[in-house]
């Protein structure tokens, strides 16, 4: 990320963080078409975006060095890419796909794993009405759906 310096209405420098990975955008694209994909699973006539609060889960699972080849073994992945910026770039490409603005999303559980030896990167991603609200549209219907395989 790195910050843009503009000017408010009143006169006051703001600082506006932008993304300053390139492929971020292609990977957004990624995720935008597979949910796309994934809500075409779903029957027409029940396929609207979400109109109110969002619990979105989100667990990526990120290429193993060759370092931690050990079949079985966890380990903690705690290196880059950062699990918030993983997360921010997901919220933003299921704007206006999943839900009309991401500040809809009102509970956000984001995780990041290595994968198994030999297994491409992906993600899985659960987009649902948050507790106390309507389902709206997808409800658990997204549940367990891995909406891309891409590497971020």
């Amino acid at each position: 990320m790195r910050p843009l310096i503009r000017e408010n209405a009143r006169g006051m420098k703001i600082a506006i963080a932008t993304e300053s990975n390139r492929s971020v955008k292609g990977w957004q694209q990624l995720i935008a078409e597979a949910a796309s994909h994934a809500l075409q699973q779903i029957p027409e006539a029940d396929r609207r975006m979400f109109a109110s609060a969002v619990r979105v889960s989100v667990a990526f699972y990120l290429p193993r060095p060759k370092k931690y080849a050990r079949r079985g073994v966890f380990v903690p992945h705690c290196t880059i890419p950062d699990v918030d910026k993983l997360a921010r770039a997901v919220l933003d490409a299921l704007q206006a796909v999943a839900y009309h603005d991401d500040k809809q999303v009102t509970e956000l559980d984001a995780r990041k794993y290595y994968t198994d030896v030999d297994v491409s990167a992906f993600a899985d991603v659960v987009v649902e009405a948050a507790p106390g609200h309507a389902a709206d549209f997808l409800g658990d219907r997204m549940r367990g759906v891995s909406l891309f395989e891409a590497t971020p």
